[in-house]
């Protein structure tokens, strides 16, 4: 996956010191994380044309909401993490929705990145105990 962001240096900061993502590549136009078995890319969106016919990104697409009508979400290998991160977040005030169980049995978090993206941290262990 990748996202086009309007501060490099402000959007790796947050995937890597708030999500917890290692930085396996950067240069200035682009930049490759990864957290477990989740890659993710990142991409200015200075670089990108601003207008254009096709379906790809432009500036004028990216000005309407970015990531409007997506949801994200980072799946971890337990609730003990989900745990974790979520206490993570909430020290570094970032989190938009409370952890929660939700109605189909898995506990997850919400939030949005610098650039609006949405995302849903939740856990892979839908038997976790609910304690």
């Amino acid at each position: 996956m990748e996202l086009f962001v309007s501060d490099m240096d402000v959007s790796v900061g947050f995937y890597r010191d708030v999500l917890g993502f290692a930085v396996e590549r950067r240069t200035e136009d682009y930049a490759s994380l990864r957290r477990g078995l989740v890659v993710l890319g990142l991409g200015p969106i200075a670089k990108l044309p601003e207008h254009g016919d096709g379906p790809g990104f432009t500036g004028q697409r990216l000005s309407a909401g970015k990531g409007a009508g997506v949801e994200i979400v980072l799946e971890l290998d337990t609730v003990d993490e989900l745990r974790a991160l979520y206490a993570h977040c909430q020290e570094l005030q970032v989190v938009g929705e409370p952890l929660q169980l939700r109605s189909w049995g898995l506990h997850d978090f919400r939030l949005a990145d610098p650039d609006g993206y949405y995302l849903r941290i939740t856990h892979g262990d839908a038997a976790a105990p609910t304690a």
